[in-house]
């Protein structure tokens, strides 16, 4: 690595954390080339004091892009016939204009270089047919209502997903305790039924932020059938299933991240659920 540069940020990812692993097999490809690419950049051009800004720490050096070493770079050289944009630098976005209405327009998705843009190319790759549905449903909000100091019901709903969702597959006494937010059932008295769930982490700011985890982080997470396992009908059910009027009520439940069996070590233990800033009771029990 070159002198002065610290840990690249991407470097933190631990791609063999169970939340990654529906993104194991394109993830750490894309990951390992903005990294090498930065730091191969830095290193050339290290000695006249010009470092890129993904190259981690930047002492005293000026700021300045090295060719090659973009996340819209790595993201374009994986995208396939099936992905409907093309990932583009934050520059192509122009002054005033929505971000989401760009992307409906253009077909090309602005990225900065930063983990969480890089994660949102992830899942436009994996979740082809959900983003584009729920751009189009952005974009139409916005075409109609122009953009609003405050989110309406719908795009405010969109956002949350967008940026938290999750999916879930689950047994229906697992559906039920999530719903009533019943943790000593869901994650106690139910535990083995865990092993029949799949839960998949769409939202990409909270892919962002478990490269740390930490126990608070809570997913909104919308209901699939039991038999949804593989992200390709995933994909597919739920673009078709985001209706606007349902929607618009956010008709996610919360869930804890961390607290997924097998998703984190101190769980294994029963007063790891005892904290009731993070399992909290329902509303009505307050």
């Amino acid at each position: 690595m070159a002198a002065g540069v610290g840990p690249h940020p991407f470097a933190a990812i631990d791609w063999g954390a169970p939340w990654l692993a529906p993104w194991a097999a394109v993830g750490p490809p894309l990951a390992h080339k903005v990294v090498n690419e930065a730091v191969n950049g830095a290193a050339k051009l290290g000695a006249k004091g010009v470092l890129s800004p993904l190259a981690g720490e930047v002492g005293q050096g000026v700021h300045h892009a090295v060719e090659g070493a973009t996340v819209h770079g790595a993201l374009q050289s994986a995208a396939t016939q099936h992905t409907p944009v093309r990932f583009v630098a934050q520059a192509d976005l122009p002054d005033g204009m929505a971000y989401e209405q760009f992307i409906f327009t253009t077909r090309c998705v602005p990225t900065r270089d930063n983990l969480h843009d890089f994660f949102n190319g992830l899942v436009w790759t994996q979740f082809p047919h959900t983003k584009q549905r729920l751009n189009q449903l952005q974009a139409q909000v916005i075409a109609a209502d122009g953009v609003q100091a405050v989110r309406g019901p719908l795009r405010d709903a969109l956002t949350v997903f967008d940026e938290n969702g999750a999916v879930l597959s689950a047994p229906p006494a697992l559906w039920a305790a999530l719903r009533a937010r019943d943790w000593q059932a869901l994650f106690g008295d139910l535990r083995p039924l865990w092993h029949e769930a799949h839960l998949v982490l769409f939202g990409h700011a909270l892919l962002e932020k478990l490269v740390s985890p930490r126990k608070s982080m809570v997913a909104h997470v919308y209901q699939a059938p039991q038999a949804m396992k593989t992200i390709a009908k995933i994909d597919a059910w739920l673009a078709k299933n985001i209706e606007p009027q349902c929607w618009a009520t956010k008709p996610f439940a919360p869930l804890p991240v961390l607290g997924v069996p097998g998703w984190w070590p101190a769980n294994t233990e029963p007063l790891f659920y005892a904290d009731a800033q993070v399992f909290r009771p329902p509303r009505s029990a307050h």
